[in-house]
């Protein structure tokens, strides 16, 4: 499901045609997750395939934390607040409390926080100026 919901923002994003520059930074964190799924898909531990999970994930918030630098009003602040909402919501529903069942959704809780925390900072800044 969520695989999808990511695909549905993808293609929303490619034809509302906002920011559609690619960066050299962008292909390379895109070729370094790229890299990782090999070694993901041959890992039988769980831990270690939440571990890279968990990196791919927040290397894909490189290039959207670079663009809500440049431009902290093209980035939704209820985009993210809801995924913060809704990691902290995982985290309280979870049964078993281990490494491998928290990782995952507290970090990207706290890379959301990070991601929220920069466009307020700009924005802030925006208005100051």
């Amino acid at each position: 499901m969520s695989g999808l919901i990511t695909l549905y923002v993808a293609i929303l994003a490619y034809s509302k045609k906002s920011d559609i520059t690619i960066t050299r930074l962008d292909w390379l964190f895109l070729s370094i997750a790229l890299c990782s799924l090999p070694v993901w898909y041959f890992t039988s531990d769980p831990l270690w395939a939440v571990i890279l999970l968990t990196g791919i994930d927040v290397l894909g918030f490189g290039p959207t934390i670079r663009k809500a630098y440049s431009n902290p009003r093209g980035e939704s602040r209820l985009f993210y607040s809801l995924f913060v909402v809704r990691n902290g919501l995982v985290l309280m529903s979870l049964e078993h409390l281990s490494l491998t069942t928290v990782l995952f959704p507290l970090v990207t809780g706290l890379a959301c926080i990070v991601l929220l925390a920069v466009i307020l900072f700009r924005s802030s800044r925006e208005i100051e100026n």
